[in-house]
């Protein structure tokens, strides 16, 4: 490999070239890592690669047919200076100064091992990696599917105190192995730089993190914060990337109403033991309206309803719970992909989303990944479910007695999510976890039967299909108090025909009939709070934790704030509560 000059060993010093070969080898890679990188991007079965490059402080980057050979490539780059160079020639002579010399062609080849690649070469073969790509003077390595972030960016809030998440996606290459380097900016050297550009001079910030996750403090108050971040697969290293926060940070709230309660929660549950979240967070498309900020929540500041600064909070309450299972309501479908996954990953969790029809807003789902494996989804619409499958016939004939409440119970997008883990600690053994957001409205206590009805006995069918003997865990709102039909359906396992919610939203809609559990009774393992929703209008239980008994026990309920601290800026949400609800707590004693 070493008969015919290398470009590489172009750059040596002539009292190496006489080094033994494997001396000179290592060199050479070490020569590789400090030259600039060229990115290819090549994959089987796509017709086009990417070949990316900085030349002059102007990124270069091409999109070419991975069958063309490697020499129009080579001319092209080459075509492309000398036409720049002409441009630079004509814009200084219509600016008076003198121009340079008739631009010559530059030279541009390809080396692989020492051997320049021939101009025949096709491109998919000719753009290997450690190659080195020569531009006139320039040298690059090549670097082909190297890791590289494909998206990155901070969030635009920044509080000291939080948190604070970059989003982050990679390319052939694993976020637990990339390498992070915080910095925040020395306010005594603040320039006007264009919000998100990098500066040029180290010296303006300095190193205040290592981790991926930074919770930035109240000495970096006004202080912007920059985050330089390395892609990395194993050992393999792609280019850096740097983001620089569009605003500096911000002062906190102070105490917030989870703080004491995490308290509880700083250790992560150990096995058999499993911790479980269930919260509403209250939807940015709800929170946003004009009859949220005059009529439901007047008494909180504006500010506090946006939805930057409530995703700090719940970001950081979330993270603070050490949760191996999470299961909210009212996730917009942005805040899911853009916030709490690269949040939540950051802090060992996976996802799944499941949208309401017609609504920006739905169900999500997340589980520690060193716990659990996902195994299967069997998410429904509960009004779809109700009409199509063959296992809800029964309460369909019944409901079909009453037109009017069916027309209304078809009317509603209700959805129930269904995941099936597998507890990693133990092949084979397996749990299903169920989250949903029954129908709100006060009058409709009739149509949140019908909907548990059906929640109740497609979860039934699941397990029994898919993983027989499976204990269920169901999460949600249920908007439904400790003395509803559906609080009844659930722990006695059987609802009366004289039940008075029935009739709930008057004669014209009545249903009686008798409606059993596909379960035998479950339990509320947080019992049954005073309110789990406190807003200025109404305060109430809502929100439970369903789970069958005979398979597991509750080992710790986290307390919920005191009335003092929910009651401290009047109602929820708040500065310091990001919804109108109060999320569930609890560790659970999965038998063996």
């Amino acid at each position: 490999m070493f008969n015919h000059l290398s470009a590489a060993l172009a750059l040596l010093p002539r009292r190496l070239l006489s080094t033994s070969p494997r001396t000179l080898t290592g060199v050479c890679r070490r020569l590789l890592r400090r030259m600039e990188p060229a990115a290819v991007r090549c994959l089987p079965g796509e017709p086009k690669l990417t070949i990316s490059f900085c030349l002059d402080g102007s990124h270069k980057c091409m999109l070419r047919d991975q069958d063309e050979a490697l020499g129009k490539v080579l001319a092209r780059i080459s075509n492309g200076i000398t036409k720049d160079q002409r441009k630079a020639k004509k814009s200084k002579k219509n600016k008076g100064q003198q121009p340079c010399e008739t631009p010559e062609s530059a030279v541009v080849k390809l080396y692989y091992e020492g051997d320049e690649v021939a101009d025949t070469v096709p491109n998919s073969e000719a753009w290997r990696d450690g190659a080195v790509l020569q531009v006139g003077d320039v040298k690059y390595s090549v670097q082909r599917n190297a890791p590289t972030f494909t998206a990155a960016e901070l969030p635009a809030s920044l509080l000291a105190g939080f948190p604070v998440c970059p989003s982050l996606e990679v390319e052939f290459g694993n976020l637990q192995d990339c390498e992070f380097t915080w910095y925040k900016e020395n306010t005594m050297n603040t320039s006007p730089e264009v919000a998100g550009q990098v500066p040029t001079q180290d010296s303006r910030w300095t190193e205040v993190g290592s981790e991926r996750v930074h919770v930035p403090s109240n000495q970096d108050i006004g202080c912007r914060l920059k985050l330089r971040c390395t892609p990395k697969d194993g050992g393999r290293s792609g280019q850096v990337k740097e983001l620089v926060s569009v605003g500096a940070v911000e002062a906190g709230p102070g105490v917030c109403t989870f703080d004491n309660r995490h308290a509880y929660t700083v250790k992560e549950a150990e096995w058999p033991v499993v911790r479980v979240v269930s919260y509403n967070i209250l939807a940015d498309v709800y929170a946003q309206t004009e009859l949220s900020k005059t009529v439901l929540y007047p008494y909180c500041a504006p500010y506090a309803l946006q939805l930057d600064y409530r995703q700090n909070l719940i970001k950081k309450e979330l993270a603070g719970y050490n949760a191996d299972i999470i299961c909210l309501q009212e996730v917009d479908k942005g805040v899911f992909t853009d916030s709490l996954t690269p949040a939540l990953d950051a802090f060992g969790l996976d996802g799944v989303f499941r949208i309401k029809d017609k609504q920006h807003e739905g169900l999500a789902t997340f589980y520690r990944r060193s716990k659990f494996k996902l195994l299967s989804q069997h998410d429904i619409v509960l009004n779809e479910a109700l009409t199509s499958d063959p296992v809800q016939s029964t309460l369909l004939e019944k409901v079909s007695a009453n037109s009017a409440l069916k027309d209304k119970i078809l009317q509603r997008s209700t959805a129930l999510q269904v995941s099936v883990l597998e507890d990693l600690n133990k092949p084979g053994r397996k749990v299903c976890v169920a989250n949903t957001h029954l129908y709100w409205h006060p009058k409709g206590g009739n149509v949140r039967l019908v909907q548990m009805g059906v929640a109740l006995q497609h979860l039934g069918h699941v397990i029994g299909a898919v993983a027989p003997g499976a204990p269920l865990v169901f999460c949600g709102d249920f908007n439904s108090s400790p003395n509803s039909g559906v609080f009844q359906l659930v722990t006695e396992a059987l609802v009366p025909q004289q039940h008075e919610d029935w009739s709930s939203s008057g004669p014209e809609e009545s249903c009686s009939m008798e409606l059993p559990s596909a379960f035998p009774p479950l339990l509320s393992a947080c019992s049954e709070p005073a309110y789990t929703n406190y807003v200025g209008g109404f305060h109430g239980c809502l929100d439970y934790i369903f789970i069958q008994p005979d398979s597991m026990q509750v080992e710790q309920m986290i307390p919920l704030p005191t009335h003092q601290e929910v009651t401290t800026y009047e109602a929820l949400p708040s500065v310091a509560h990001p919804s109108d609800h109060i999320a569930l707590i609890c560790d659970l004693r999965w038998n063996p």
